[in-house]
């Protein structure tokens, strides 16, 4: 007789347990048996008793303090899957979770069939990535390449751009010509597909290139 599939439901909110307990009940039936726990004490018993169970898991709602603990949570049941719901997270922090390798990550806004879909693969031990999150990590890697074909001076004169600088003043800054400066603005706005300034601006944003406090300053 198959043994049941053991799914730890993580979540403060009692309405999202009953959503996930009713979604799991209502497509896997008797071979699959819903957990709920409230705090990580009580994860870490489930895990102990059930170290194959999936976990699903709401980081910014249960009482787990950062992603470094949460991936060392992780790490000490190697045979546990787990299903991170992000809502207010950081980009970086969902960056951080998908280059693990070893969680499942999706919105709690997904719809119940990409919820239910992410059940089903992490059931099978595979990984999901929802695909707003995938489409976020896509956008990333492609400006990071755009970016990447920018000399270090360029990018160092974009960066500049985007603090607002005039081209007189990254001359005066660089110790170069505005002739230059001119010169390496035109292959810069053509190598990153702007037209202007504030096109600029908003790409070195984007790419991380400028910090948001940096810019208002």
């Amino acid at each position: 007789m198959q043994s049941q599939k053991i799914y730890i439901l993580a979540d403060n909110q009692d309405i999202t347990r009953a959503g996930l307990r009713h979604l799991i009940d209502s497509n896997f039936g008797s071979s699959a048996l819903a957990v709920e726990v409230h705090t990580e004490q009580f994860l870490i018993s489930e895990l102990q008793k059930h170290p194959e169970a999936v976990v699903v898991i709401d980081y910014s709602l249960f009482d787990i303090q950062s992603v470094s603990a949460l991936v060392n949570l992780r790490a000490r049941y190697p045979r546990s899957s787990w299903i991170i719901f992000v809502s207010e997270m950081t980009q970086d922090a969902i960056r951080q979770l998908c280059v693990q390798g070893s969680f499942s990550v999706i919105l709690k806004e997904n719809s119940a069939e990409e919820i239910m879909a992410a059940l089903r693969v992490v059931s099978s031990t595979d990984r999901f990535i929802c695909h707003q999150i995938s489409n976020m990590l896509l956008e990333e890697r492609q400006q990071s390449r755009t970016v990447s074909n920018l000399t270090p001076s360029e990018t160092e004169i974009l960066k500049l751009i985007a603090r607002g600088l005039t081209v007189k003043e990254i001359a005066s800054e660089r110790n170069s010509s505005v002739h230059t400066i001119i010169s390496h603005k035109k292959n810069i706005f053509r190598k990153i597909d702007v037209n202007n300034v504030y096109e600029a601006t908003k790409y070195a944003l984007q790419a991380g290139l400028v910090d948001l406090m940096e810019y208002y300053i």
